[in-house]
């Protein structure tokens, strides 16, 4: 504690960028404002690492600092459109409704509101525990689990009939 090793924050960010950036995708579904939110929550790591003490919690405090600087922004933002991205005609069969359930399961996720789609993508593309989600959205494990059950539920209605359209596989994911 006390001591920035700028080495040590370096091998840290370079081992766990990777990670980070695809977290924060899935949180804001736009690849270039993953980028910016993960350069932001690294550099409040890297001033928080002095008083760090353990180097260890380090992924875990920048996974709340990209959750709380990504639920700010949405704040101070109206960011209602986003853009999409047309999905590449596969060259096996299959791959094009493949390709169509995950675009439309994607845009289903990043209709939810900040606060669920983090509690989500935490939980089940992270494979994070409750307590683990808890602590980096900076709540109780109470609240990550209404935010995830309210996450499941809006997610469920917005999918309605068309629930059927996804495969046993990816049903298991949403209702895990």
């Amino acid at each position: 504690m006390g001591n920035r090793d700028p080495d040590a924050f370096a091998g840290f960010a370079a081992a766990r960028a990777g990670a980070l950036h695809r977290a924060a995708y899935l949180m804001v579904g736009d690849a270039q404002l993953a980028q910016d939110l993960v350069q932001e929550a690294l550099t409040k790591t890297y001033v928080a690492w002095p008083r760090l003490r353990d180097p260890g919690r380090a992924e875990a405090y920048t996974r709340k600092a990209i959750i709380t600087t990504a639920i700010g922004w949405y704040r101070k933002k109206s960011w209602g459109e986003r853009v999409v991205v047309a999905v590449p005609e596969g060259a096996h069969s299959g791959h094009e409704e493949d390709s169509d359930q995950r675009a439309w399961l994607w845009q289903a996720l990043q209709d939810l509101p900040v606060r669920q789609r983090a509690a989500i993508v935490l939980r089940y593309y992270e494979d994070l525990t409750e307590p683990q989600t808890a602590e980096a959205m900076g709540c109780a494990v109470g609240t990550v689990k209404s935010q995830v059950s309210a996450g499941l539920k809006k997610l469920r209605e917005g999918l309605g009939a068309d629930v059927e359209r996804l495969s046993h596989d990816r049903i298991e994911v949403v209702e895990r």
